[in-house]
């Protein structure tokens, strides 16, 4: 038995892990935004051009994805840069996995986070992978570390939690009982967002807030679509929700945190259905538009996608502000 920090990083990095395996990736165990429509990198794309804008059409623009998968959110936005500001856009995928097979030659691809970032870094669900340890109380009331086996997905209890995992749950995980200890995401998140010298970082990412900590925790498993019980073995993706507020309060910097709907809304994504006079006056439009529409209400439904946090970081005079907004 092993704490749960250590089984996940074995589980999900270590050989033969998770993200490190050669197979379909990611995508073919869950769906994220950037799987769901190419809407999503869309919205994205108007952030990298109000990014571009906003730092004075620099020499070099760049557009680092944290956590990229195989690479589709990268590809897509290549395939839809315009010609102008494709020709300034340093393209970089940061992932533990090789480099995909396919992936344009313009993209970049390493395991750590690029330093003097211009421009703008997103991690898209990269967070909630960051392996964590677990604590729970046992009969007596007192906070001990959760251990499990690798090979099950079995848990135990094992020896009280250290002074920094108690430090940390004290400020942000308050209420008793089951809790995720996510200052390893905290770390996580404020060294990359060190890396951006000039710009934004953006995190978007299912997670909550310290007054709505959900009781029993969060921590799951994903595997072929499925939701299914988290066995940190490499066999399934196994996450947990993200402390959005611990994160950002750590990364030190001036940021705006929304909620996902409120942010695609803003920029220019709203499900709307197209009107009915375009189905008779171009029904192969409006045939594009209903499909738009659908993909459009996936991606800001509040129970699903919608609910997702966007947490936007400033780095930078020229940075302060908010894109979003």
């Amino acid at each position: 038995m092993t704490g749960w920090r250590e089984a996940m990083t074995a589980g999900l990095y270590g050989p033969g892990g998770f993200f490190v395996r050669g197979d379909d990736g990611p995508a073919g165990h869950f769906r994220t935004s950037v799987h769901a429509s190419p809407l999503f990198a869309g919205a994205l794309l108007r952030l990298v051009e109000r990014a571009d804008e906003a730092l004075g059409r620099p020499k070099a623009l760049d557009l680092v994805d944290v956590g990229a998968g195989r690479g589709e959110l990268l590809a897509t936005l290549a395939a839809m840069l315009p010609a102008e500001l494709s020709r300034r856009v340093r393209l970089t995928g940061v992932e533990v996995a090789p480099r995909p097979s396919g992936l344009p030659e313009r993209i970049a691809w390493r395991r750590d986070v690029p330093d003097g970032i211009v421009g703008l870094l997103i991690a898209t669900e990269w967070l909630d992978n960051v392996p964590l340890d677990v604590a729970d109380l046992d009969d007596a009331g007192r906070l001990r570390k959760v251990l499990v086996d690798p090979a099950t997905g079995n848990e135990s209890l094992g020896g009280a939690v250290d002074a920094a995992d108690l430090f940390w749950l004290r400020r942000w995980w308050p209420g008793r009982g089951r809790a995720e200890i996510g200052w390893t995401r905290d770390a996580a998140w404020a060294s990359a967002v060190e890396r951006v010298r000039g710009g934004w970082a953006l995190a978007v990412d299912y997670g909550h807030l310290r007054d709505e900590r959900p009781a029993f925790g969060t921590l799951t498993g994903f595997r072929a679509g499925r939701q299914v019980t988290p066995v940190p073995d490499g066999s399934c993706d196994v996450t947990a929700h993200v402390a959005m507020d611990a994160v950002a309060w750590a990364a030190g910097t001036p940021y705006t945190m929304i909620r996902q709907r409120e942010a695609l809304k803003a920029l220019g994504i709203d499900g709307g259905r197209p009107s009915m006079d375009l189905a008779r006056t171009d029904p192969a439009a409006y045939v594009r538009g209903l499909a738009a529409a659908g993909a459009a209400a996936e991606l800001i439904e509040p129970a699903g996608l919608g609910g997702h946090w966007w947490l936007l970081h400033s780095v930078g005079a020229r940075a302060r502000g908010s894109m979003l907004l």
